[in-house]
């Protein structure tokens, strides 16, 4: 097992850098914090680098893996590598999934313009809850940054991430339907058949763009009896998600 104590080590250097959106895409590595998170992402078969860990830890990772994953690390450098304010004792480092064929596209979740990694975690969760593999994100906040991963708790390792455009979206989606949650003017979640679908939830303050709504298939609403003007965008994904997607 390796032993780490200066904050000015060369890998808690390239830890801390795995921050940024821009190092982790150019070196296809991404980080998680928290037991149940790490644990998540081992089991769900996702690559694991280095799992660091301060003593008080240590013996809940060694159920995880072996010592020869391990690192263990000072609280102050822990602090250093972790991006909450109170860090959980346990940082993974793990390979960034490579994208997967466009041919593996199936009915899911379409993440369009979603800015709160809250937000995305929460869909991404909801998603692999479904049973749906894939979640396609268009812009937005980066899936792989270490509040998404949180968010997740782990569950973006039982999904397939696909990045693209809505154009490569379009040009790639074969038989599968688009249906665009929409704020008003759809049809309600009883009268429309999404099991073949990608359901498309927008931006949080603008939804989907109008171009975008105008392409696709279906548009669907969620009936509020409360008179409310609107839901957020990962409680209305989510129930929007249920009702197309649970058995």
């Amino acid at each position: 097992m390796k032993t780490i104590s200066s904050r000015q080590n060369s890998i808690i250097k390239h830890i801390t850098q795995l921050h940024l959106t821009k190092y982790r895409t150019a070196h296809r590595e991404f980080i998680a914090e928290g037991l149940r998170v790490c644990s998540t992402l081992i089991k769900a078969g996702q690559e694991l680098k280095n799992l660091l860990v301060t003593t008080s830890m240590l013996t809940d990772a060694q159920k995880l893996v072996s010592d020869d994953h391990i690192t263990q690390v000072t609280d102050e450098v822990m602090t250093k590598i972790s991006t909450t304010k109170s860090p959980s004792g346990i940082l993974g480092v793990f390979v960034m999934p490579t994208t997967p064929p466009l041919n593996q596209l199936g009915s899911g979740a379409v993440l369009a313009h979603i800015t709160d990694p809250g937000n995305m975690g929460t869909l991404i969760r909801t998603s692999a809850a479904m049973g749906k593999k894939t979640v396609v994100v268009i812009e937005g906040v980066d899936p792989w940054s270490p509040k998404v991963i949180h968010a997740s708790a782990g569950t973006i390792g039982l999904v397939h991430i696909f990045q693209m455009s809505w154009n490569q979206l379009i040009q790639h989606k074969k038989n599968l339907s688009l249906c665009a949650l929409v704020v008003s003017n759809g049809q309600p979640p009883a009268e429309v058949d999404l099991k073949n679908t990608l359901l498309v939830i927008g931006n949080e303050a603008h939804g989907i763009p109008e171009d975008w709504v105008q392409q696709c298939d279906i548009r669907l609403t969620l009936p509020m009896p409360g008179k409310t003007e609107s839901l957020n965008a990962a409680v209305a994904g989510s129930i929007a998600l249920y009702l197309a997607f649970a058995p």
